[in-house]
């Protein structure tokens, strides 16, 4: 029997490199903690990107605040600033502790960009900014806006018909296309989505609903990517959302960060020294938690810890981390099938872009099973009242996980921890949920159910 390749090396001896590789391949749960991660100051040095793009980014939304309020009633109470809220959980936090029958030092919060306007999910802090900043760059290049003026006027048949000339495309398994479709469409733009297998039907409906071109593929979420790029080379009138490799994405996650801080200071939570922050940020391609946690690190430096989280099944990021080989790999590659009910998570080769630039900032990754997803999913309602989509559950068991594996103990052990974690903050980054149809969360909410009463883990 032929044996499989990968960049080079048999299976065996990646597995032989990279312990944590056999039980990764089995699609078991890992927690992986970064050898690589370094001091805030040094690591920054190495990157492009900086504090002053990431001010850039929120400048320009607030430029674009009056048209967000004016043609979405919904941002009309934050005047146009597309914001989530920040909660305690004490109720998930004491019961996770007695499921896993592990305790967590520190206070448990969720972030709930699963309730963002717009999209309803992470997808609407990046996918948006990206269209308004390629907007806003058309229509000044074309003299019919300038920085000064009330960006409302968009809300116009002049602007419709302007950027009707023009057409975005995205490959995305869900949110991302969403985000996309829905601002492009209200400004005027033509769009197509190219959504991967994973997809969910009622995401397609609604993007149609709003006159999107929905194009629909067999195969993964790179297949998409690919196609939607193609199309875009072939058209100069065309721009493409590219998930993989946005700098522009990557940059309006980021903004999250300096609003989170007024968030936690509003709710007295102190981030320092002897009160450290933890974040857990579900991870798909990359873009979404990579720019958060890049946000975060202009914040709060070496006094946040960031860990990405991702379903067993597509384990992009930690293999592309671990491995160092980012984007050369992909979870295919090593016989895993990239098929989760982590919809927005499914996601088989981990963006390159920002892998690399998180190389020494990323505290670590860890996965989580699809049955622990849809159990904590139907937990969070009957205990918080909150609904969230599978994927967004993906940060909850980070805390259980930090405290619970041997490579959590020695990451808190390493960085001088120890005596801190009774004071720290841990937040679980909620993605998406609020636009799930009614009937979609109702059987997701009857699967964790099941579960519990099956207590399958």
């Amino acid at each position: 029997m032929s044996k499989t390749i990968v960049q080079g090396k048999t299976l065996e001896q990646w597995k032989e490199q990279y312990p944590l590789m056999d039980k990764i391949i089995s699609t078991e749960e890992v927690f992986w903690t970064n050898p690589n991660y370094g001091k805030f100051q040094d690591a920054i040095e190495k990157i492009s990107l900086s504090e002053k793009d990431v001010m850039e980014a929120e400048e320009r939304l607030k430029r674009f605040a009056p048209y967000i309020a004016k043609v979405f009633p919904e941002t009309e109470k934050t005047n146009g600033i597309i914001e989530s809220p920040i909660v305690k959980i004490p109720n998930m936090q004491s019961k996770i502790e007695e499921m896993f029958s592990q305790e967590i030092l520190g206070q448990l919060l969720l972030k709930c960009d699963s309730h963002l306007a717009i999209s309803g999910s992470i997808k609407a802090r990046g996918g948006i900014y990206e269209v308004l900043k390629h907007a806003e760059e058309l229509a000044i290049e074309n003299g019919i806006l300038t920085l000064e003026d009330d960006y409302s006027v968009m809300d116009s048949d002049k602007f419709r018909e302007f950027f009707s000339q023009y057409s975005i495309a995205v490959g995305s398994t869900g949110n991302l296309g969403l985000s996309i479709g829905i601002i492009s469409a209200q400004l005027g733009f033509k769009v197509f989505v190219h959504m991967s297998a994973d997809a969910k039907q009622w995401k397609k409906d609604l993007l149609r609903s709003k006159g999107v071109t929905v194009v629909e593929y067999e195969s993964d979420y790179s297949k998409a990517v690919e196609e939607g790029r193609k199309q875009a080379e072939a058209d100069p009138n065309m721009y493409f959302v590219d998930d993989e490799n946005s700098t522009n994405l990557f940059l309006g996650y980021a903004v999250a960060a300096y609003r989170l801080k007024n968030q936690l200071e509003e709710m007295n939570v102190v981030v320092d020294e002897e009160h450290p922050l933890f974040t857990y940020l579900p991870c798909g391609v990359g873009g979404g938690p990579g720019g958060v946690a890049f946000g975060l690190k202009l914040v709060f430096k070496d006094n946040v810890h960031c860990f990405f989280a991702e379903p067993t099944h597509s384990p992009c990021m930690v293999i592309g981390l671990m491995t160092d080989m980012h984007d050369k790999v992909a979870v295919q590659d090593f016989g895993i099938d990239n098929i989760t009910a982590a919809d927005g998570l499914a996601v088989g080769r981990a963006s390159g872009f920002v892998g690399k630039t998180l190389r020494e900032l990323i505290s670590g990754s860890y996965t989580a099973k699809d049955e622990k997803l849809y159990l904590l999913l139907s937990t969070l309602i009957d205990l918080e009242g909150i609904y969230l989509e599978p994927s967004a559950l993906a940060g909850i068991p980070g805390p259980i996980d930090l405290f619970k594996d041997e490579a959590g103990q020695k990451y808190i052990e390493n960085n001088n921890l120890k005596d801190k974690m009774k004071n720290a903050s841990h937040i679980a980054w909620a993605t998406g949920g609020s636009m799930v149809p009614k009937d979609v969360m109702e059987a997701y909410y009857k699967k964790g159910c099941e579960l519990k009463n099956s207590s399958k883990l």
